[in-house]
């Protein structure tokens, strides 16, 4: 893999975070996942993670945490990732690829773990990303 793999877990004020739901060809089902997205080989994994927020869900943010660094899957890629938690949020319009056809789904993050720990949420950066998160948080 030459990308870099990007997540985000978006916090707001009220303690809630924000979904992406689409549907995955890969799976032939539909998954929540947080905004997450590739940082091309040679750009700040940041920088791209800022990309998909906005994308995404049409937030920027004025703080940023890098919470994880992973590798996705070791036994078959090489591929690494680098999870960050955005706060102070700022709502704005989204800009989604032409292929994705997204929805938003605003929760408390309390909420987006127990979908992990029912394994409602399997995505494995966003697995990573909402654990991190809650307990950075205090969840």
């Amino acid at each position: 893999m030459r990308n870099k793999a990007t997540g985000v877990v978006p916090i707001d004020a009220e303690g809630n975070t924000y979904l992406v739901g689409q549907y995955r060809y890969t799976l032939n089902e539909y998954c929540w996942e947080i905004p997450e997205g590739g940082s091309p080989e040679g750009t700040d994994p940041l920088e791209s993670a800022k990309r998909e927020l906005q994308e995404e869900t049409g937030f920027t943010a004025a703080r940023w945490t890098t919470i994880a660094r992973i590798h996705t899957s070791n036994s078959v890629t090489d591929e690494e990732g680098f999870i960050y938690m955005a706060e102070e949020l700022t709502a704005g319009d989204t800009n989604p690829e032409e292929t994705e056809d997204l929805k938003v789904w605003k929760l408390p993050l309390k909420e987006a773990v127990q979908m992990v720990m029912d394994n409602r949420i399997t995505d494995a950066i966003s697995v990573a990303g909402l654990l991190k998160a809650a307990r950075l948080k205090g969840i």
